[in-house]
């Protein structure tokens, strides 16, 4: 066992005989350290550990700047002891003396001498130089203002501020505040808001940001430079699936294969024909799903995860091919097949509204943002919007669809999407009258917009998905492929945490799950025995995904939890008949 002697050179090894031993012992006091307490040393690195210019095991960290952003980081929460123990005990200031006297006459409304403390910093930048002084000095006029003392303004306005020959514009609206003090509210310079007990600290974070950051340390950049580090480990994370409130600083981040929705938990059987498509709610409590036979079904996503049927919605007197949730997920249009929209209240399950057009029928249906307006795609392949109560607002004639129709439009209701020939997408800006087209080299067969606008992902014939960025400009950014169709149109969707996944239906019976990052293929789920046509991943729930079927049935997906709760399988429902216009 070491001790403290072991790390002692041999020289220092005295043997002392029992005598000896006690005479020293009976000479010394019991209440004082022979040596020095443990906490000394503990505490108190080798003279050599203290001069190491670089700590870490790589030696890329500079001592002095760590320090000095930690000092600054106890400063910031609030530790301004702890603050100045660590510059005092590390022999490291935060600031300069210069620096300091520069922060304290900012904060005392000394102009002249805090400009001509900031010429001695040292700073080699003139343009930062003048940057610095025209704010302090725009500051004190400020001051002056406030004070009534407008001839003092006015002189360093023209002696201190104009002479800087920068910023000629705010020199001018400045100007107009002598004259007008209602100018400054126009031009967005209310005294009150410069001058103002925080106005002194407000101006020195403007100065800390002007400032190299080896003179003054930017706000908080210990806390940005860990969070730099939790996303790069976060994005490096293949599985990574769940709240950032997961993200430890103890330990490296790293999900396993287990945060991915790949466990059958429920299986629902109430459709009696193949089920065509299936949606989550916005706020992710209720799934519509749609299906050949005619009818529609709103199932609730209960508190324990368990979903149950909640209504199902007949009136259609053909295939119901779509369905689209309000923003509000208080009502839901099905759009049967080449017939008509139905609007639905979700709370009763009544149709309150059916949209048509003389001899033409629709293929597709969706909301404008304001949830005051539907639109639709038509057989005709035109583009009809109306309100509420069923006129007719608009209606875009010409090329826009195609029989086999995805619709989408965007969060600010400017732009709507929709397949306007077999290997073309068209994005119709409402307001700019502009149209801006995507086009592939293989038959689209559906598509799918993503929440926050910026994405599209595209399935073609030749069983591959595209994602493109509409964003700006219009550009192919990954593909994904294994997945499996010959005649039938499959959907894909985007999920998971921060929508970081791609899940698809194959004709192969399995839902695939590709990571969107880096295409790679996660996960190819067995369980349906027919073709999957529909998957959805819930927006509130990373965890549940819903994938819809020709064997009739619907899946709920989730993680391997042993101690779930066992959820039945079939769900009965009330029937509610349609009794708007057929």
């Amino acid at each position: 066992m070491g001790g403290v002697e072991d790390d002692e050179p041999p020289t220092k090894r005295v043997k002392v005989s029992s005598g000896e031993l006690r005479s020293l012992l009976n000479n010394s006091s019991l209440t004082e350290p022979l040596v020095g307490s443990l906490g000394d040393l503990m505490a108190r690195p080798l003279p050599s550990q203290g001069d190491e210019e670089m700590v870490g095991t790589k030696g890329i960290i500079k001592r002095v700047e760590f320090v000095r952003i930690i000092t600054k980081a106890l400063y910031s929460l609030g530790y301004e002891k702890s603050g100045a123990l660590l510059e005092k005990e590390s022999g490291i200031p935060l600031h300069s003396s210069v620096v300091n006297s520069f922060r304290q006459q900012v904060l005392d409304g000394n102009w002249d001498e805090s400009v001509a403390t900031l010429h001695k910093i040292g700073l080699t930048d003139e343009t930062v130089v003048k940057s610095a002084s025209f704010l302090i000095l725009e500051q004190k006029f400020f001051e002056l203002l406030e004070k009534d003392k407008f001839m003092d303004a006015l002189k360093t306005l023209r002696s201190e501020i104009a002479p800087l020959c920068i910023n000629t514009s705010r020199v001018h609206e400045l100007s107009a505040c002598i004259v007008s003090p209602s100018r400054c509210l126009l031009s967005g310079l209310s005294s009150q808001d410069i001058v103002s007990t925080n106005s002194r600290s407000k101006l020195l974070g403007k100065l800390q940001e002007l400032l190299p950051p080896t003179v003054m340390i930017p706000e908080r950049r210990l806390e940005h430079l860990v969070e730099q580090a939790l996303n790069v480990q976060r994005e490096a994370c293949v599985f990574h699936n769940s709240l950032d409130s997961a993200l430890s600083l103890y330990s490296d981040h790293q999900c396993g294969k287990d945060q991915i929705p790949s466990h059958t938990l429920q299986v629902l059987q109430a459709h009696r024909d193949e089920v065509w498509y299936l949606q989550f709610s916005h706020n992710g409590k209720y799934l519509a799903s749609s299906s050949n036979d005619r009818s529609a079904i709103i199932w609730e996503v209960n508190e324990d995860g368990g979903v149950s049927l909640k209504h199902r919605l007949t009136g259609h007197q053909k295939p119901v091919l779509t369905v689209s949730w309000s923003p509000d997920d208080r009502q839901l249009l099905t759009c049967g097949m080449e017939e008509v929209i139905r609007r639905w209240d979700v709370t009763s399950g009544v149709c309150l509204q059916a949209y048509e057009k003389a001899g033409v029928g629709s293929i597709s249906c969706g909301w404008l943002p304001d949830g005051k307006r539907v639109f639709s795609g038509m057989t005709d392949k035109s583009i009809c919007m109306w309100d509420l109560d069923g006129k007719e607002l608009e209606c875009w004639k010409g090329l826009r669809t195609l029989k086999i129709s995805d619709m989408a439009i965007t969060n600010d209701g400017k732009r709507i999407i929709s397949m306007c020939r077999e290997n073309a997408i068209l994005l119709l800006d409402r307001e700019a009258k502009v149209e801006g087209e995507i086009e592939e080299n293989q038959t689209i067969t559906s598509f799918s917009l993503s929440r926050d606008n910026k994405f599209l992902l595209i399935n073609l014939f030749n069983q591959e998905i595209h994602l493109w960025s509409i964003d700006g400009d219009l550009k192919l950014v990954s593909k994904y492929m294994g997945h499996k169709r010959s005649r039938f149109v499959i959907r894909s969707c985007f999920g998971g945490f921060d929508q970081a996944f791609i899940a698809s239906g194959s004709e192969d019976s399995q839902v695939y799950i590709w990571h969107r990052a880096t295409g790679e293929l996660l996960e190819a789920l067995p369980g349906h025995s027919g073709a999957v046509n529909c998957v959805s991943w819930n927006p509130a729930d990373p965890h549940m995904l819903a994938s819809a079927s020709d064997d009739r049935t619907i899946r709920i997906w989730g993680l391997n939890r042993v101690n779930l709760k066992r959820k039945d399988t079939y769900c009965n429902g009330i029937i509610h008949h349609c009794n708007g216009g057929t």
